[in-house]
């Protein structure tokens, strides 16, 4: 069976390109974001999941919930016939579940379109400013796009940093130079 990422694809590919085209992807992206967290809530799983609910309200509660949690200019608030088309399909084919996937995957097309890519730096410590500029200035020179930049700190680091962007790791914590160093030593 084909895992939720799989699934998403063809969907994030058409939401995608049609919001492009329509000059919507940051509703969409929004909307999206909005979908992820809507759908974290257990009670609105239940809710979508009770048999006795049709389909058009099943469809008539998300997009209530989306004005509710964006307002009338949610890509799916019912406003907009595609958005709620597209609402339709994946309640149609039971893959309201795969929302989540569909938004990430929007995201890295949205990334890609605009030429720029997230990156997230774990570190043992709170990096400086002079640091994150120097880190998102080497990243952009070596990656050729811009740099969305976050951080955070991980207590688990014994030093270092380790550096996700994208597929790309950079990992240059002290654990896997000490790990590297033995496997030399071993050799």
């Amino acid at each position: 069976m084909a895992d939720n990422n799989t699934i998403a694809r063809p969907y994030a590919q058409a939401i995608f390109e049609f919001a492009q085209e329509t000059d919507a992807l940051d509703e969409l992206s929004i909307s999206l974001t909005a979908a992820k967290d809507i759908l974290a809530d257990g009670r609105v799983i239940k809710a979508l999941n009770n048999p006795a609910l049709e389909r058009a309200e099943k469809l008539n509660f998300l997009t209530d919930l989306f004005i509710a949690a964006i307002g009338p200019e949610s890509f799916f608030s019912g406003t907009n016939d595609h958005g709620t088309n597209f609402l339709r399909l994946l309640l149609e084919y039971s893959r309201l579940d795969v929302l989540p996937e569909i938004r990430d995957r929007v995201e890295v097309l949205k990334s890609d379109a605009e030429n720029r890519i997230e990156v997230n730096i774990k570190s043992a410590t709170e990096l400086s400013d002079s640091q994150i500029r120097e880190i998102q200035s080497a990243l952009k020179t070596r990656l050729g796009r811009e740099i969305n930049l976050s951080t955070e700190m991980d207590k688990n680091l014994l030093g270092g940093a380790v550096i996700r962007a994208g597929d790309i790791v950079i990992d240059g914590s002290v654990r896997a130079k000490l790990e590297s160093l033995a496997n030399t030593l071993i050799s």
